[in-house]
Protein backbone atom coordinates (compact mmCIF):
# COMPACT_ATOMS: atom_id res chain seq x y z
CA UNK A 1 0.00 0.00 0.00
CA UNK A 2 1.35 3.04 -0.71
CA UNK A 3 1.30 6.20 1.32
CA UNK A 4 2.06 9.87 -0.74
CA UNK A 5 4.71 11.58 1.21
CA UNK A 6 2.78 14.51 1.74
CA UNK A 7 0.06 12.22 3.68
CA UNK A 8 2.63 11.24 5.98
CA UNK A 9 4.17 14.52 6.58
CA UNK A 10 0.84 15.69 7.83
CA UNK A 11 -0.27 12.23 9.37
CA UNK A 12 2.85 12.69 11.35
CA UNK A 13 2.04 16.63 12.12
CA UNK A 14 -0.95 15.58 13.38
CA UNK A 15 0.07 12.63 15.89
CA UNK A 16 2.70 14.96 17.10
CA UNK A 17 0.62 17.56 18.14
CA UNK A 18 -1.74 15.25 19.57
CA UNK A 19 1.09 13.83 21.33
CA UNK A 20 2.49 17.09 22.70
CA UNK A 21 -1.05 17.55 23.88
CA UNK A 22 -1.09 14.69 25.95
CA UNK A 23 2.12 15.06 27.43
CA UNK A 24 0.79 18.86 28.58
CA UNK A 25 -1.65 17.48 30.28
CA UNK A 26 -0.12 14.93 32.28
CA UNK A 27 3.19 17.16 33.06
CA UNK A 28 0.35 19.61 34.50
CA UNK A 29 -1.39 17.02 36.05
CA UNK A 30 1.61 16.03 38.40
CA UNK A 31 3.35 19.23 38.78
CA UNK A 32 -0.65 20.58 39.85
CA UNK A 33 -0.99 17.35 41.65
CA UNK A 34 -4.35 16.26 40.30
CA UNK A 35 -5.36 13.23 40.39
CA UNK A 36 -8.24 10.69 39.46
CA UNK A 37 -10.23 9.85 42.65
CA UNK A 38 -9.10 6.43 43.84
CA UNK A 39 -11.47 6.09 46.91
CA UNK A 40 -14.24 3.56 45.72
CA UNK A 41 -15.77 2.97 48.82
CA UNK A 42 -19.17 1.48 48.05
CA UNK A 43 -22.70 2.58 50.57
CA UNK A 44 -26.53 1.19 50.35
CA UNK A 45 -27.87 4.44 49.01
CA UNK A 46 -31.54 3.02 50.60
CA UNK A 47 -30.23 2.48 54.11
CA UNK A 48 -28.28 5.82 54.85
CA UNK A 49 -30.47 6.44 57.75
CA UNK A 50 -29.31 3.41 59.54
CA UNK A 51 -25.34 3.56 58.81
CA UNK A 52 -22.98 5.07 61.79
CA UNK A 53 -21.11 7.39 59.51
CA UNK A 54 -24.01 9.22 57.97
CA UNK A 55 -26.96 9.17 60.75
CA UNK A 56 -28.02 12.25 61.15
CA UNK A 57 -26.36 12.82 64.39
CA UNK A 58 -23.34 12.34 62.80
CA UNK A 59 -23.49 14.75 59.61
CA UNK A 60 -21.30 17.89 59.45
CA UNK A 61 -17.48 18.68 60.96
CA UNK A 62 -15.69 16.67 63.30
CA UNK A 63 -12.86 17.44 64.70
CA UNK A 64 -9.80 14.22 64.17
CA UNK A 65 -7.17 13.22 67.18
CA UNK A 66 -4.76 14.90 63.99
CA UNK A 67 -6.70 18.76 63.99
CA UNK A 68 -7.62 17.86 60.81
CA UNK A 69 -12.08 18.04 60.09
CA UNK A 70 -13.81 15.26 58.43
CA UNK A 71 -17.25 16.95 57.10
CA UNK A 72 -19.85 14.09 55.93
CA UNK A 73 -22.74 15.52 54.08
CA UNK A 74 -26.09 13.73 52.27
CA UNK A 75 -27.08 15.00 48.94
CA UNK A 76 -30.54 14.57 48.13
CA UNK A 77 -33.57 15.91 45.88
CA UNK A 78 -33.32 18.98 46.39
CA UNK A 79 -30.80 20.06 48.80
CA UNK A 80 -27.50 18.95 51.08
CA UNK A 81 -27.82 18.03 54.68
CA UNK A 82 -26.69 19.81 56.21
CA UNK A 83 -27.98 23.08 55.07
CA UNK A 84 -25.04 25.31 56.69
CA UNK A 85 -22.13 25.02 58.33
CA UNK A 86 -18.86 26.84 59.74
CA UNK A 87 -15.42 25.27 58.99
CA UNK A 88 -11.52 26.49 59.44
CA UNK A 89 -9.35 28.20 57.05
CA UNK A 90 -6.07 26.54 57.03
CA UNK A 91 -6.90 23.40 58.12
CA UNK A 92 -6.82 20.24 56.73
CA UNK A 93 -10.60 19.13 55.50
CA UNK A 94 -12.29 15.91 54.28
CA UNK A 95 -15.37 15.86 52.58
CA UNK A 96 -17.08 12.69 52.53
CA UNK A 97 -20.51 13.04 50.64
CA UNK A 98 -23.07 10.17 50.02
CA UNK A 99 -26.44 10.73 47.76
CA UNK A 100 -30.08 9.35 48.49
CA UNK A 101 -31.46 9.37 45.21
CA UNK A 102 -29.62 10.37 41.61
CA UNK A 103 -26.08 12.00 40.72
CA UNK A 104 -24.98 15.34 42.08
CA UNK A 105 -22.54 17.30 41.76
CA UNK A 106 -21.04 19.86 44.71
CA UNK A 107 -19.02 22.63 43.90
CA UNK A 108 -17.94 25.26 46.40
CA UNK A 109 -16.85 28.25 44.32
CA UNK A 110 -13.80 30.06 43.88
CA UNK A 111 -11.93 26.62 45.90
CA UNK A 112 -10.61 23.66 44.52
CA UNK A 113 -13.46 21.81 45.69
CA UNK A 114 -15.78 20.42 43.01
CA UNK A 115 -16.97 16.26 42.45
CA UNK A 116 -19.50 14.26 41.64
CA UNK A 117 -21.85 12.69 43.97
CA UNK A 118 -22.74 8.79 42.38
CA UNK A 119 -25.45 7.05 44.82
CA UNK A 120 -24.14 3.66 46.30
CA UNK A 121 -20.34 5.27 46.87
CA UNK A 122 -18.95 7.39 48.88
CA UNK A 123 -17.26 10.63 47.62
CA UNK A 124 -14.38 12.07 49.32
CA UNK A 125 -12.37 14.88 48.50
CA UNK A 126 -9.35 16.51 50.75
CA UNK A 127 -8.76 20.16 50.54
CA UNK A 128 -7.95 23.08 52.94
CA UNK A 129 -10.00 26.27 52.93
CA UNK A 130 -7.46 29.75 52.86
CA UNK A 131 -9.65 32.53 52.71
CA UNK A 132 -12.51 33.15 55.41
CA UNK A 133 -16.01 34.40 53.69
CA UNK A 134 -19.28 32.90 53.26
CA UNK A 135 -19.31 30.54 50.22
CA UNK A 136 -22.37 28.80 48.46
CA UNK A 137 -22.22 24.98 47.85
CA UNK A 138 -23.57 24.30 44.65
CA UNK A 139 -25.23 21.40 43.03
CA UNK A 140 -23.38 21.38 39.17
CA UNK A 141 -24.91 17.83 37.71
CA UNK A 142 -28.81 18.28 37.10
CA UNK A 143 -30.66 16.31 38.66
CA UNK A 144 -34.31 17.24 38.28
CA UNK A 145 -36.81 19.58 38.20
CA UNK A 146 -35.60 21.47 41.87
CA UNK A 147 -31.55 21.43 40.50
CA UNK A 148 -31.85 24.67 40.95
CA UNK A 149 -32.55 25.25 44.69
CA UNK A 150 -29.95 22.64 45.58
CA UNK A 151 -27.46 25.04 47.49
CA UNK A 152 -26.25 25.20 51.13
CA UNK A 153 -24.02 27.51 52.59
CA UNK A 154 -20.00 27.21 54.50
CA UNK A 155 -18.88 30.08 56.68
CA UNK A 156 -15.07 29.80 56.81
CA UNK A 157 -13.85 31.47 59.79
CA UNK A 158 -10.25 31.72 61.59
CA UNK A 159 -9.06 28.58 62.79
CA UNK A 160 -9.15 30.20 66.48
CA UNK A 161 -12.88 31.51 66.11
CA UNK A 162 -13.78 28.12 64.89
CA UNK A 163 -11.93 26.71 68.38
CA UNK A 164 -13.22 29.43 70.13
CA UNK A 165 -16.76 27.80 68.88
CA UNK A 166 -16.16 24.24 69.30
CA UNK A 167 -14.92 23.66 72.54
CA UNK A 168 -16.09 21.58 75.32
CA UNK A 169 -17.88 23.61 77.68
CA UNK A 170 -15.75 24.71 80.82
CA UNK A 171 -12.84 24.50 79.25
CA UNK A 172 -10.73 27.61 78.13
CA UNK A 173 -7.72 28.06 76.44
CA UNK A 174 -5.72 30.28 78.41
Amino acid sequence: MHIDQLEKKWATISLGIAGLFVAIILISALFHGIHAPSNVETIDSARLHLSEEFAEDNLGPQRNPDGSITVRMVAGRYGFYPKTMTLPAETNLTFRWVSLDVIHGVHIPMTNMSTMIVPGYVAQIKTVLHHTGDYPLLCNEYCGMGHAHMWSNVKVVTKSDWDDMNKPAGVSHE
